[in-house]
């Protein structure tokens, strides 16, 4: 069955490229924009529309999706002389899945209010696994009844998606989950760093620890890859800094210390320095062992 409600998608990267693939394959129509169009070129030969500027993605769309790298991306795709509240019609729903400041999805939604549109903050976790098998943690801050509305299209591709609260909600929650990795990463690559200067056989390490209280989804998903020397990105190691510096900054004005996340990102700096930046965040690993 075809669907009458217009998709527009801004951002086909690792995960928002298997988003667009979701959505297509519910037969939705969808219209896609890149800065690079060949990594949309999968996307156009399964049936989606190109579109040379977020702002002729967005014209006459009933729901437009962004997934790009930083806020200031996402602020010039929102708000740029080319941006999608340029040309997005009344009644539109505009949806940002890029981890974001709290801040800037608050300015968009008032901003989008005064147009008609609706606005909702809806970054995601699950990195490349989660969006290709459609298993996607969502996290929405916004009006309750455009969550409501969207819930079904959000399903398509989502598998834990929970109505947070008002605008900005969605982006605070998700800081919240970017904490718990920026830790725990560290914990993973000093874990499979003592094992094998223990000379254990790795892989029975993790039968052993990946089931119990130690458990997480960086130990049983992202372990393995480390061990292999797969440093491919299901999420890039230098938007991972930039959530981590989100998060401070966030903390900063809510006077909370987080000395946590801080070692984590000073950490991943220095892997940025050396070159990893469009790598996993599973490089982390090359802090310990290179």
């Amino acid at each position: 069955m075809i669907h009458t409600k217009k998709i527009a998608f801004i951002g086909t990267g690792v995960m928002g490229a298997s988003i667009v693939k979701h959505l297509l394959n519910a037969q939705y129509e969808v219209t896609v924009y890149s800065r690079t169009k060949s990594k949309a070129a999968d996307l156009i030969e399964l049936g989606a529309e190109w579109a040379e500027t977020p702002k002729e993605a967005a014209s006459g769309k009933d729901i437009i999706f962004t997934m790009v790298g930083f806020p200031a991306d996402v602020e010039e795709v929102y708000l740029g002389e080319n941006g999608i509240l340029q040309s997005a019609k009344e009644g539109a729903i505009v949806v940002d899945m890029t981890t974001s400041q709290p801040t800037l999805a608050k300015k968009i939604f008032e901003i989008a209010k005064q147009k008609g549109i609706s606005s909702i903050d809806a970054p995601v976790s699950g990195g490349d696994i989660g969006a290709q098998n459609g298993t996607l943690s969502i996290m929405v801050g916004g009006e309750e009844a455009t969550f409501e509305e969207l819930l079904p299209i959000l399903q398509i591709f989502g598998k834990n998606i929970v109505y947070q609260g008002e605008a900005g909600s969605g982006q605070h929650t998700k800081m919240c989950n970017q904490l718990l990795i920026a830790t725990n990463m560290i914990g993973v690559c000093e874990s499979i760093s003592y094992a094998l200067k223990a000379g254990l056989d790795i892989e029975k390490v993790l039968q052993s620890i990946s089931t119990g209280a130690a458990g997480s989804w960086s130990l049983s998903n992202l372990g393995p890859r480390m061990i292999k020397g797969d440093l491919e990105p299901g999420f890039y190691l230098k938007h991972f800094i930039k959530d981590m510096k989100i998060a401070i900054d966030e903390a900063e004005k809510m006077d909370l210390d987080l000395p946590g996340v801080k070692l984590s990102k000073e950490i991943y700096n220095t892997l940025l320095e050396k070159g990893y930046g469009d790598k996993g965040t599973q490089s982390l690993i090359k802090y310990y062992i290179d």
